[in-house]
Formats: C-alpha cells, structure tokens, sequence
C-alpha cells in the first residue's frame, strides 16, 4: 500500500521567521503537535503539512523544488507578490526570460518559489499551490507516482506530472538536463506509511522500487533518511 505524502520539509537556519512568511502567504496555522521545528496545516485540499526543521547549514545553490502559487487574475498574481514582499521576500534571478510573464520570488531564507500568471492551463483546476515544481528524471517521476500511488497526469518529452486522486497540488519533474547537485536537500518530502507500525515494511517496499536508504539507523526523531533514484533526499517518518 503507498505511503502518504504527508509533508513538504525546509531546512532553516530561522524556523520560526521562515514559518511565519508561510503562514501570512498561504493562510495557513501553525500546528501545536509539530514533534520539533514548526509545522503548518493546510487550509484547503493541499493535503499534506509544511514544516520548518532547523538547520546550521547555510544554503548554497538553488533549492531542486519550489512551489508553483497560482492566480486567476493578474491583479491577483499582483496582490501576491506584493504580499510576499511585505513578509519579507523578494525579487530573485533565476535565469528568467524577459518575455516569462511569471514572477520569481525567494522567502526570507532565499527559498524560490513562483507566482504564476492567470491563464496557465496545467494548472488550471489546481488550488493556490498549484504545483511542486521538481528538478528530476522521467524515471523519478515514474518512482513518485509509484511511491505514492499517485497517477501520471503528463508524461511527454521525459518531462513528467503526477496528482493525488483526491485533488490537490501537482509535482512536476521538468526532465534533463538535471542541475548540478550542491549539498544537502533543504526541500524534501516526509512520507507517513499507510498503517501505524508499518515504517520497515514501507522502506522495504520504496527500496524495491528503487530508492536508497541514507545511513543504517534512524535520527533523533524517529524518522528514515532514504534517496530516491535521482539522489533527492526524503524521509519515511514514525506513525503520530
């Protein structure tokens, strides 16, 4: 049975000042049951939970996911950026064509993520977080829908998309040539196993399909460091 893909982790140096960008952006309230760091609860269909875990490690590179944040105008896409910049992001160059009509921003910490325009069919029937844009594989598209038991809702040109059947955000994975890796992921994912006690037997199964298992123990907090085909780092965490 898949694991549930039950939160998108940060490393910050901050969490608390990460979080509460988050939080002002997305709508979203802190949990008061986070195990350590700090943790968001989604107020829609997102399905999963967003948490801050804290780090001493500075980032170094452009971080391989982002959030892709929808809008059905473009005076909402403004209202968007502008909040974000009184939260304290900002305008970033990420390589962006002059003629892209998407607006880049970083959170506090330098963490990417896009504001897209109105009018953007993929994602389209998508919520505010339309989409977890990923650097990766088709391969590692394949090993997600599967991990996951999410279908494929695009697969074409080794660019791929999956969607949980229950709505939500989609993740993407815009196929090669793949960026260079640079030290530790600060943007992972954190599965829970589909049934309480079932953490071996859902590692098992994701090194069956592929995966890698990080270390031989597990951290303070219970949870199983694993990488995918791709080297993207993820945890299989402790049933709460």
């Amino acid at each position: 049975m898949a694991s549930q893909l039950f939160a998108v982790s940060f490393d910050a140096i901050d969490p608390p000042l990460v979080a509460r960008f988050w939080s002002g952006l997305l709508g979203w309230q802190v949990a008061d049951d986070a195990p350590d760091g700090v943790e968001l609860l989604p107020a829609d269909d997102t399905g999963f939970r967003i948490r801050f875990h804290p780090t001493r490690e500075q980032k170094a590179a452009q971080n391989r996911m982002h959030f892709d944040l929808t809008s059905s105008s473009l005076a909402e896409q403004q209202r968007t950026v502008a909040r974000a910049l009184e939260l304290g992001g900002r305008h970033i160059d990420v390589g962006q064509l002059p003629d892209e009509e998407h607006v880049v921003l970083a959170d506090p910490e330098g963490n990417e993520f896009c504001v897209i325009e109105p009018g953007n069919n993929f994602l389209a029937d998508c919520g505010f977080i339309g989409a977890l844009a990923c650097d990766g594989s088709q391969e590692v598209g394949y090993f997600w829908s599967e991990a996951l038991g999410w279908p494929l809702v695009w697969d074409q040109d080794q660019e791929t998309a999956i969607r949980s059947p229950h709505g939500g955000p989609k993740i993407t994975w815009g196929g090669p040539p793949l960026d260079q890796r640079v030290g530790t992921d600060r943007l992972r994912f954190g599965l829970a196993p589909a049934a309480p006690g079932d953490q071996q037997a859902e590692v098992d199964r994701l090194l069956a399909l592929g995966a890698t298992r990080i270390g031989t123990g597990h951290d303070e907090a219970g949870r199983v460091a694993m990488a995918d085909p791709d080297g993207n780092e993820f945890s299989v965490l402790t049933p709460r």
